[in-house]
């Protein structure tokens, strides 16, 4: 089966090559093998497993916070991003305004995913390049190294992929005239009424946003985003808790090759290799929810074994380590309003449970403390 061509090199006057996307989608669309749409379907299956087994928790939006949390330290950490989930939690916990500038990578992500699910579902605003924009604004708006980012605005002239410059560059976006064009056509593909089957149609989307590149920085974040924005408008999952970002940061090297191949004109390896990750997530995520029920019913045995007056506190306490694992002696005098006293009484006896422990076990003061188990599901 040939391979469509997505677009072609073309010189420009000061000397390099930008490449120029071709009418897209392909005429006649997209015809893939067999194998592709057997492997999609079974995506669709288990995307549709992911979303049925969600319903089921009690506290299914902690759920979807940690997953939250946790694709935006893959997809910064992609960047380049050196802090983790944890890190962003802790910040959370502390609520403070001066945190590490890669901390604040995966906050500002954190930000602008919390913005899109508010826009698509308050405003049922639709996937569109107004959203994108939306999004990246917040993503980049006072964020690390936005001096040229130009938050939510488009580029206005050349960028490049790899190399120091664009005579050097490994790959060259297209012109500015020639990207709006490509972004209009991907925004009609989105929107398009076609046979194609949405989660391989989210692949397409994603590979053929990166190819034209449309900002000056952050890109491939906003990129992922999409992706997940996608798969839950059109109805795949009630909730959005399909995230790729941890997949393609642990086949980082895979996951660029296989974007550069795209538009190379092999889509087929591309959509095949967007397709194992959502089998593989959706596979993670449906055994992450058996495992969190499963320390639940512990942990809530565990209290009920407690006093009547420390159970009570305790009860108050276990639900939001759900949505917050790390937690320090102010956030617990904040939810249950004890005494400073009372608080640590409060997590000396939920370390005495095994349920907390010391973050930083050398540390003396400052103390955090992490729910370690519940976390370590969703870190595995």
């Amino acid at each position: 089966m040939e391979s469509p061509v997505i677009g072609t090199y073309r010189q420009q006057k000061d000397g390099f090559k930008s490449f120029i996307p071709n009418a897209f989608p392909p005429k006649g669309g997209f015809i893939f093998s067999s194998r592709i749409v057997k492997k999609a379907n079974e995506a669709t299956r288990l995307l549709g497993k992911l979303d049925g087994i969600t319903k089921l928790l009690p506290d299914a939006d902690f759920f979807l916070l940690m997953y939250l949390r946790k694709d935006a330290a893959s997809s910064s950490q992609i960047e380049g991003t050196m802090a983790t989930m944890v890190d962003a939690i802790e910040a959370d916990a502390r609520a403070s305004t001066r945190v590490p500038a890669d901390v604040d990578d995966i906050l500002h992500y954190i930000e602008a995913l919390n913005y899109g699910m508010k826009r698509v579902t308050k405003d049922d605003f639709p996937i569109s390049l107004r959203l994108v924009r939306e999004l990246h604004k917040r993503l980049m708006q006072q964020a690390r190294a936005t001096q040229h980012a130009y938050p939510g605005d488009f580029r206005t002239g050349y960028n490049w992929i790899g190399g120091t410059m664009l005579s050097n560059a490994l790959f060259v976006p297209p012109p500015v005239e020639e990207m709006k064009t490509a972004l209009d056509d991907l925004e009609k593909f989105i929107h398009s009424d076609d046979v194609t089957l949405d989660v391989i149609k989210a692949a397409l989307i994603h590979a053929q946003f990166e190819t034209i590149h449309p900002f000056t920085d952050g890109n491939g974040r906003t990129g992922r985003m999409i992706i997940t924005f996608y798969l839950w408008k059109t109805g795949l999952l009630e909730k959005p808790v399909l995230f790729l970002s941890s997949f393609f940061k642990k086949h980082q090297k895979t996951y660029y090759a296989k974007l550069s191949g795209y538009h190379e004109g092999e889509v087929d390896e591309w959509v095949e290799f967007f397709l194992d990750g959502i089998i593989e997530i959706a596979n993670e995520a449906i055994q992450i929810v058996e495992k969190i029920t499963s320390l639940r019913e512990k942990d809530i045995l565990k209290i009920q074994g407690l006093g009547k007056r420390a159970s009570e506190s305790a009860v108050l306490v276990l639900p939001k380590l759900y949505a917050q694992p790390v937690v320090n002696i102010a956030l617990i005098q904040k939810w249950t309003g004890f005494t400073r006293a009372g608080a640590q009484t409060v997590i000396n006896r939920f370390i005495d449970l095994d349920v907390l422990s010391p973050k930083d076990k050398d540390k003396k003061y400052g103390q955090s403390y992490i729910y370690r188990k519940y976390v370590e599901i969703f870190s595995d």
